[in-house]
């Protein structure tokens, strides 16, 4: 039976394997005390090599990646973090899953890129706004590590997977612009604790792949598109 990692390309594999590799020896480095922060790591870098493909085993393994994350961040103080992955991201995930499972493309296994809707991009950072504003002042409540970080943490969260749910190849770059802001969140914490460095890598090879992740659904666009005009 083909699995969907026969699926991927010699490059898709390479850059997987590379993202492994580097998270496990940061792990070993480290200390190999957090085993948690590893196996989610590793968790996320497969998730991310699938929803760059626009499989929905990605979006399922975003879920899973999303509980263990929320798990680490509570641990380390940074409940901006569990709050935007365990009430915002896991949910909007499962949202994406069934978006993503009800618009496949002409018989593939492939999700059909959507079109962005300037109606849509507007209404999605008002929401945006709304979210930073309300998790700002809950934040600042429980006394949140490092507050005004992990406050724009949760705005490019947001963004990112508002435009999972829509399929627009741009859930790509935001899910960049998250990467940055939480290789300087988790820097702080290696800061302090160096068992926390595969945290960094981690999200040092989330960059790679959402970067990724933004060029293969760009292709994908054009391939549907093209698909479609000769139909």
């Amino acid at each position: 039976m083909r699995t969907p990692f026969h699926d991927l390309s010699k490059f898709e594999r390479f850059l997987w394997g590379i993202s492994l590799l580097v998270i496990v020896a940061s792990f070993v480095l480290s200390g190999g005390g957090d085993w948690l922060s590893a196996i989610a790591s590793l968790i996320g870098v497969t998730a991310l090599i699938f929803v760059a493909k626009g499989y929905v085993i990605g979006q399922v393994l975003t879920v899973v990646f999303a509980v263990f994350y929320g798990l680490i961040s509570f641990y380390f103080g940074y409940y901006g973090e569990m709050l935007t992955y365990l009430c915002m991201t896991a949910p909007i995930a499962i949202a994406a899953i069934v978006s993503w499972m009800r618009h496949p493309f002409k018989g593939t296994k492939e999700v059909e890129v959507g079109d962005l809707k300037f109606k849509m991009v507007v209404i999605l950072f008002v929401l945006a706004l709304l979210t930073t504003f309300v998790f700002y002042w809950i934040l600042k409540w429980l006394h949140t590590t490092n507050l005004i970080i992990s406050t724009i943490s949760v705005t490019t969260s947001f963004l990112a997977v508002g435009l999972t749910v829509l399929r627009s190849p741009y859930y790509a770059l935001a899910y960049g612009a998250n990467d940055i802001v939480l290789i300087v969140l988790w820097v702080l914490a290696t800061l302090e604790n160096i068992s926390y460095l595969p945290m960094v890598l981690c999200f040092v090879m989330f960059l790679a792949n959402d970067l990724y992740g933004f060029y293969n659904w760009c292709r994908m666009r054009k391939g549907q598109r093209k698909a479609l005009s000769v139909m």
